[in-house]
């Protein structure tokens, strides 16, 4: 694996990561009942965009260091993972 496939690797983990984490723990104007005039009853009340950022960016690092230790130790090819899906083998 390249540096920028591991780059890739762990933008497409860190923007599943962050979309997931923007619905967890959400409070809405609605919930508080504090509604600022001229917003949606289901706006957020209040969201701190950076510490969502840092604890995405800490999960990821979690999840894809392991990710990429599994794919640089060669434990699963691409001709395993043909043959779990009944596809024939390059080559072959």
């Amino acid at each position: 694996m390249g540096i920028f496939s591991a780059f890739v690797l762990f933008a497409m983990v860190w923007a599943m990561v962050f979309l997931i984490g923007l619905q967890v723990g959400q409070d809405t104007q609605g919930d508080r009942g504090e509604r600022v005039p001229g917003t949606h009853v289901s706006s957020p009340a209040e969201f701190n965009l950076w510490r969502r950022v840092g604890i995405a960016t800490a999960i990821t690092l979690v999840l894809w260091v392991p990710l990429v230790w599994f794919i640089m130790s060669g434990t699963l090819g691409i001709d395993d993972l043909r043959r779990w899906t009944g596809r024939p083998e390059f080559g072959g």
